[in-house]
């Protein structure tokens, strides 16, 4: 480990040395390369530095030990010793967390689909209560939330909506959201006060550029139809909405939010990349071994993740065993204690992986 941390310290020494190089910011795309460079082995070079100053003031604590008589610098000494040797063994940790190998989409912003399954028009309510708390979510990151197509309920709510989020570290920190969501409530039709469950399944793809997927332009089919529902008063006056077919796999994406039909154009082919991007890596997962699988899967959109029960205010993570009595802030958008749990777990399983493998 320390090995690559010194290497990982010298690399970014050398960037920050060519970055100071007369000329270097005139080409704007090898100047951004290095700046995001720079900045991911910062993380790491802040925190090793931090660890290896530990190192020496405990280093330096031990020979005060051996060498003072007085008993009070000397108690002194013990106490703070026990805390720098707790400081040193929550820095390896954070060392080994950040050393794991990353995720090639960490810094993707994600395609996020969210469909009614079963349960009816009450699934099709909580799609749109689910989305709406993931875009309070993305607002109090600093994320761009824009909308692509809807598809609307019969008593209102979402059959289906797929949004773009933008922004930094959209997906690593979304990416366990996918799978099927299990809300448990009395529904507002309901006369007897029956408690029903429905469930919506979330997808939550990283984004792709056309250049990451080869497409021969006659393998789509592009339609424009007149636009309905959401959109405000330009909807219906034009044929702006598109619907693209990507003929080998029968994938369909409709795009209508947008004002021109340039825009839904655009828009409906990055879900189409990035739906055929993901298919591609399911497709490579389920070629992978067994013990692979298990490490990969965490994305799975068939696998039931969550459970919102609101007649107890409950939200249940089965995937983590991790339960939390505070359902009313999570439907507000407050999902960073659920985030923040799956993150540290999923960062365990790997370090175990990667011991057993060592």
């Amino acid at each position: 480990m320390f090995k690559k941390l010194e290497e990982v310290e010298r690399r970014y020494e050398q960037v920050q040395q060519q970055l100071q190089r007369p000329g270097v910011a005139d080409n704007k795309k090898e100047f951004r390369s290095m700046m995001k460079e720079l900045s991911d082995l910062e993380k790491l070079v802040v925190v090793y530095r931090g660890y290896k100053k530990t190192i020496k003031e405990i280093k330096s604590n031990k020979e005060l030990l051996e060498s003072e008589k007085d008993e009070e610098i000397r108690q002194m000494a013990k106490d703070e010793l026990g805390e720098l040797e707790q400081v040193k063994k929550e820095e390896e940790q954070n060392l080994k967390v950040m050393l794991l190998p990353t995720d090639p989409n960490d810094d993707k912003n994600i395609i996020l689909e969210i469909r009614a399954g079963a349960g009816g028009d009450e699934a099709g309510l909580f799609s749109e209560e689910l989305f709406r708390a993931y875009s309070v979510f993305a607002n109090s990151k600093g994320w761009k939330t824009q909308l692509i197509s809807t598809s609307s309920g019969n008593v209102g709510g979402f059959k289906e909506v797929i949004a773009l989020i933008s922004g930094d570290q959209v997906y690593s920190t979304l990416k366990y959201e996918s799978g099927v969501h299990r809300v448990q409530r009395v529904p507002k039709t309901e006369s007897q006060g029956r408690v029903h469950t429905s469930t919506v399944t979330v997808a939550v793809i990283p984004e792709a550029e056309e250049v990451a997927v080869k497409v021969n332009p006659n393998d789509l089919r592009v339609d424009v139809y007149r636009s309905s529902g959401h959109g405000g008063q330009s909807v219906n006056t034009t044929d702006s909405a598109v619907r693209v077919t990507h003929l080998p796999t029968g994938i369909v994406v409709t795009c209508q939010d947008g004002k021109s039909q340039l825009s839904n154009k655009e828009q409906a082919l990055k879900v189409l990349y990035s739906r055929l991007v993901a298919m591609e890596e399911d497709k490579k997962r389920q070629e992978a071994s067994s013990a692979r699988l298990s490490q990969i899967g965490t994305g799975d959109r068939s696998e039931r993740v969550r459970t919102y029960n609101f007649p107890q205010s409950r939200l249940t993570d089965h995937r983590i065993g991790l339960t939390t009595h505070n359902l009313t802030a999570v439907m507000s958008g407050e999902f960073s204690e659920i985030i923040d749990a799956l993150i540290a777990h999923y960062q365990v399983e790997a370090l175990k992986r990667q011991s057993n493998d060592s």
